[in-house]
């Protein structure tokens, strides 16, 4: 199981604009990371660099087990979820189908789908369409699909947004039970987590 993320000199530009550049940053299993920066410091684009969905200008992004390098490629696919702040659920499903679709979709099973159901408590949500719910509502629904597709890195594009001091606490929990079990966590925030975690600043690199 992947349990280190190492980036060193990476550099990433959107458009003509260079966001960051020569940027080193090591994670190590238990870890949490607080993304800091002002708007437009580059921190979804940074989540989005590691997930391999965007191209840096140059530097290297390695995931690595027990301190040997792992496919970068095979890594991405099996090894880390990328939730960000638009939550990429289908309108017209039902909470059930689009949870049980993200599930068989990511590589879970059903007794880690009824977890999920259980730890966001989505129940009563289950027979409604996405297009019904709240967006804490929404945002619970795709938080579950952290828990039913166990990975060991999180990439985290304002994950607590949308939700109430209570749901945040919550969420706030099932993150430390995913770093007590030896997970990762990169988190974008403007608000700090509900929990310790190691704040990096972006703008230190722009």
């Amino acid at each position: 199981m992947m349990d280190a993320l190492n980036i060193a000199d990476l550099g990433v530009s959107r458009g003509d604009r260079r966001l960051f550049q020569k940027l080193f940053l090591d994670v190590r299993a238990g870890e949490a990371v607080a993304l800091t920066g002002a708007n437009g410091a580059g921190k979804t684009s940074l989540l989005r660099a590691i997930a391999g969905f965007i191209r840096p200008d140059g530097g290297r992004i390695e995931f690595a087990n027990n301190s040997a390098l792992q496919d970068t490629d095979e890594a991405r696919r099996t090894g880390l979820h990328m939730l960000g702040h638009l939550e990429g659920l289908k309108p017209a499903r039902l909470a059930a189908q689009e949870l049980a679709f993200q599930c068989r979709y990511l590589g879970g099973d059903v007794a880690h789908m009824q977890k999920a159901v259980e730890a966001f408590h989505l129940g009563p949500l289950l027979d409604l369409e996405t297009r019904r719910l709240s967006a804490g509502q929404r945002r619970r629904l795709s938080l579950a699909r952290l828990v039913s597709a166990p990975r060991p890195l999180w990439l985290l594009d304002e994950p607590l947004s949308p939700l109430d001091s209570v749901w945040r606490m919550r969420a706030g929990e099932q993150m430390q039970a995913h770093l007590a079990s030896g997970g990762m966590i990169i988190a974008a925030v403007h608000d700090p987590l509900p929990f310790a975690a190691r704040e990096f600043d972006l703008g230190a690199f722009s």
